[in-house]
């Protein structure tokens, strides 16, 4: 903990205010307790009470208050009262004026520096079996607001606060968007097993799916798939993601595995086979976006990370793929800051989106909004860009974790996730995995989702 931000952060914060708002801003430090926001539209100052030894500490053991913002004449992003990490209570009024401009009684830029550097990850008190930080262990989670982006909820409110003083100042927020992106962990059901994996997928098929009609068709499948992905496979639902997408003015990144690090876990087919050649060109040929999912264990190794980057940007080239940016997602939602960080950043990376949980959906940087990553650590801020991840499709799908199946439940926790993004004007970043498409209820679920 410090008793101040330091340089490379309050200009971290300032990059990121004038990102979001669409106006250059400045933050500087005012004394110990405050930071001053500037506009270049004025002389007057937003002055912010500024709380370094909180959201500079590295565990969730915070309080939590609420703010009834309606109660002072102020309207929020959403509904009810507004959480407020770190703090057991707030002054009443909470946003004051004066001659010299506007004072706001809570560290909103501190609460965006811990929630969006992931403070509390750094040293997890929990994992999980892959070694994943859980929702369940999350601030956000313990206190009842991981499905809401608090954090863009009062940047939403610190917009407001800039307009009421800064009339004349162009304040642009960003419009909302849809992101969809689909890991290619099994391309194809069948096609790339080895002869013993096919026979048990086979038979499970058979006897506990009680797919007649794919049991008996899985050995053509299997055999067939030499140089492209054949018709009839479950896992081949490549063209139809992208028909959806295209409907709906949307494009699609397909994320790739490029090596094998653990043989339990990871893909069993390799990006140079010609089947994956092809269905990559295929993909380009579409307009829509190839990228990276690193192996299992190159969570914690950016020298294997960065290999795979290489090899993926290889096959590419080799088939006339060229893309302005490059990004993706680790394998298993796998995670560890600040090491994953700077794995992709070694490996050249536009952006990474696996900031989502998987044990819950929601929103684990308290943002919907890209953002330029910051290692607290290291107190710098790096080139790549976080694209948090909202919702996966098994999060709330599956038994293993919110089990509401394919139905209205489903339906109603996604368009909720959904309508938060809308409400800050940010966007909602989908992951359905292609091999999570083979009945006619996760179809129309998904093709709902982009509606």
């Amino acid at each position: 903990m410090t008793s101040s931000y330091s340089a490379a952060a309050i200009q971290w914060m300032s990059s990121l205010l004038s990102h979001r708002f669409g106006h250059a801003l400045r933050v500087a430090p005012s004394d110990a307790r405050h930071l001053l926001l500037f506009s270049a539209h004025s002389d007057l100052r937003i002055r912010v009470v500024a709380d370094p030894a909180t959201f500079t500490s590295r565990h969730g053991n915070l309080p939590c208050a609420h703010w009834h913002g309606a109660r002072e004449g102020w309207n929020l992003a959403l509904p009810g009262s507004l959480p407020a990490p770190g703090v057991g209570f707030l002054p009443e009024p909470l946003i004051t004026c004066d001659e010299a401009g506007m004072t706001i009684g809570y560290d909103i830029l501190g609460l965006a520096f811990w929630m969006l550097t992931r403070h509390e990850e750094l040293t997890p008190a929990e994992t999980d079996r892959h070694g994943r930080f859980p929702a369940s262990a999350s601030h956000a989670f313990r206190h009842g607001y991981l499905e809401r982006p608090i954090v863009d909820e009062w940047l939403h409110l610190l917009g407001a606060a800039m307009r009421r003083l800064w009339p004349g100042a162009p304040i642009r927020p960003p419009d909302f968007s849809m992101q969809v992106s689909h890991d290619v962990d099994w391309p194809s059901r069948y096609g790339f097993s080895s002869f013993g994996q096919f026979v048990r997928t086979m038979t499970s098929d058979l006897l506990y799916q009680r797919d007649f009609l794919q049991g008996l068709t899985a050995p053509l499948i299997w055999a067939g798939t030499h140089t492209r992905l054949r018709r009839g496979d479950p896992a081949n639902t490549f063209e139809w993601l992208m028909d959806v997408s295209e409907r709906h003015d949307l494009k699609s990144a397909f994320y790739f595995i490029c090596g094998r690090t653990d043989a339990g876990m990871d893909a069993p087919y390799d990006p140079e086979h010609p089947a994956i050649r092809a269905l990559m060109r295929r993909i380009h040929e579409r307009g829509h976006e190839i990228g990276l999912h690193p192996s299992y264990h190159t969570y914690r190794d950016p020298e294997t990370l960065v290999k795979e980057a290489q090899r993926l940007r290889r096959v590419c080239a080799e088939e006339g793929i060229v893309q302005h940016e490059w990004g993706g997602r680790m394998h298993i939602l796998r995670w560890e800051t600040p090491t994953t960080l700077h794995a992709w950043e070694r490996a050249r990376m536009s952006y990474d989106s696996t900031l989502g949980y998987a044990d819950r959906p929601g929103f684990r940087c308290g943002t919907c909004h890209q953002y330029q990553a910051f290692d607290p650590l290291e107190d710098s801020a790096l080139s790549l860009q976080i694209r948090p991840l909202i919702a996966m499709e098994c999060t709330v799908v599956a038994p293993r974790y919110l089990g509401l199946g394919t139905g209205e439940s489903a339906r109603k926790k996604f368009l909720q996730l959904k309508l938060a993004c809308q409400a800050v004007a940010g966007s909602f970043t989908l992951l359905w995995h292609n091999s999570e498409l083979e009945t006619a209820a996760k179809r129309r679920l998904y093709a709902s989702l982009l509606e």
